[in-house]
């Protein structure tokens, strides 16, 4: 793209292209900053802000009250678990200690009327009253902890119809938030893309041009980041609408634009070939020789025996001649023979880049 220039054009296109990304970078800093802390932001809405305090209260102090008393009686079911647990394994043992001894007993009296038989029955009766307490004890606890959690099944399904009930004026004002933070947005974004769109359509030749494209870019991602992600969507009706109505005038632009540009192809199509050659400027016809495209009618250059042709096949416009002097096939807009150096014959200032004058000796 920079070939057609001089070593510092292009040096100085590259800086002028890191000025306006860097002072684009700060334009968006400070804008995200002021965005973030946005004045007369509405702070933001929770579906908890619109159920109603008189009936909700009792509800959370219940639901608080519950999960306290489901904590505490399911320690006591730990505890009583253990209880239960250990009186089993006290009767397990003992039974299994009292079938070895009956097994291994050799007496001659009958063992039902043994009196430390009956001993050990009695005690091994004890440990089984003791086992089927506890077990009745963790049953009773079971059955609380059921009756904790239906008490909690019906204060979770009050709580669901509160915020049911809520969802209303919750949606209402978080439309309305919505709606009032885009408009503060859009009031922040919207004057500076009209602002960039008149720098395109109107400084693009000032001098300050790198500050102002920077303030376009900055302009730009302003209106597609901070603006267009906070589109509100209310079933996709605004955002489409507003997609529609940018296309709208987009395509308008555009359609103007390439009649315009179609209507000036034509009037310099109908001019001289001096007056068309005069008409363009030096580097331009460069740039756009170099691409390939005729700097005339900028159609595709078509090719010869010798590479691209003496001119274009569809304006008629001279591209390549001969040196006077030496005969080089050369660029006929070069205002000197690349071989020979000779001046080109019929060169004018419009299409010859302005002479640099010899530095004064010291």
């Amino acid at each position: 793209m920079f070939r057609a220039f001089r070593v510092p054009e292009r040096i100085f296109a590259f800086a002028m292209w890191v000025v306006s990304l860097v002072f684009a970078s700060f334009l968006i800093g400070l804008g995200g900053k002021i965005v973030g802390e946005l004045p007369g932001a509405p702070a933001a809405l929770t579906l908890q802000d619109f159920v109603d305090p008189i009936k909700a209260a009792p509800l959370r102090s219940a639901r608080d009250s519950l999960q306290g008393l489901q904590r505490r009686t399911q320690d006591e079911r730990d505890r009583a678990m253990q209880v239960h647990i250990a009186a089993r394994n006290a009767y397990t043992a003992q039974k299994e200690s009292f079938d070895a001894w009956i097994a291994t007993r050799t007496a001659t009296t009958d063992p039902q009327q043994d009196p430390e038989v009956l001993s050990r029955t009695r005690q091994l009766d004890s440990l089984k009253v003791i086992e089927r307490d506890a077990e009745a004890e963790l049953e009773r606890i079971d059955t609380r902890l059921l009756d904790i959690s239906q008490a909690q099944e019906a204060n979770r399904e009050a709580q669901i119809e509160l915020e049911f009930a809520a969802r209303g004026p919750y949606e209402k004002a978080r439309f309305q938030q919505e709606l009032t933070t885009f408009g503060l947005r859009l009031a922040l974004t919207l004057p500076l893309l009209l602002l960039a769109g008149w720098m395109v359509l109107r400084k693009r030749k000032s001098e300050y041009w790198p500050l102002l494209r920077g303030f376009v870019l900055f302009a730009v991602f302003a209106f597609f980041v901070e603006l267009v992600p906070y589109l509100p969507s209310y079933g996709g009706y605004v955002r489409y609408g507003v997609g529609i109505v940018v296309s709208i005038v987009a395509g308008v632009y555009i359609i103007r634009a390439m009649r315009k540009y179609l209507a000036q192809r034509q009037q310099v199509e109908q001019q001289s070939e001096e007056e068309r050659r005069r008409s363009l400027k030096y580097e331009e016809a460069l740039k756009r020789l170099d691409a390939g495209v005729c700097p005339g009618c900028e159609r595709a250059v078509a090719k010869g025996p010798e590479g691209a042709s003496n001119f274009c096949v569809h304006c008629g416009l001279r591209l390549f001649d001969k040196c006077g002097e030496c005969g080089t096939r050369k660029n006929a807009f070069y205002p000197y023979c690349p071989t020979c150096g000779t001046p080109a014959q019929g060169r004018h200032a419009d299409t010859t880049p302005a002479p640099v004058s010899a530095a004064a000796p010291t």
